[in-house]
């Protein structure tokens, strides 16, 4: 949905931020007309994403589990 350059104008360096943290381009219509605003370098979409640590403890247990307990054939 396009931001009116009205709403462009009042909340300029919000709008400015997202377009340059996310890299999704703004849509801003002015006398009908629509405008693209877009960052020069598109952000990675790699760059987006957040570390979490998925294993907890020593990645090499999980390697060499001893499953003859529970293993029934």
């Amino acid at each position: 949905m396009p931001v009116t350059a009205t709403a462009l104008r009042q909340d300029i360096y919000r709008i400015l931020d997202q377009v340059l943290e996310t890299g999704v381009p703004v849509d801003i219509e002015r006398k009908g007309q629509i405008l693209h605003l877009v960052a020069d370098k598109p952000r990675s979409r790699l760059a987006n994403l957040v570390r979490r640590e998925c294993i907890t403890g020593d990645p090499e247990d999980i390697v060499y589990v001893d499953w003859t307990e529970e293993w029934k054939p």
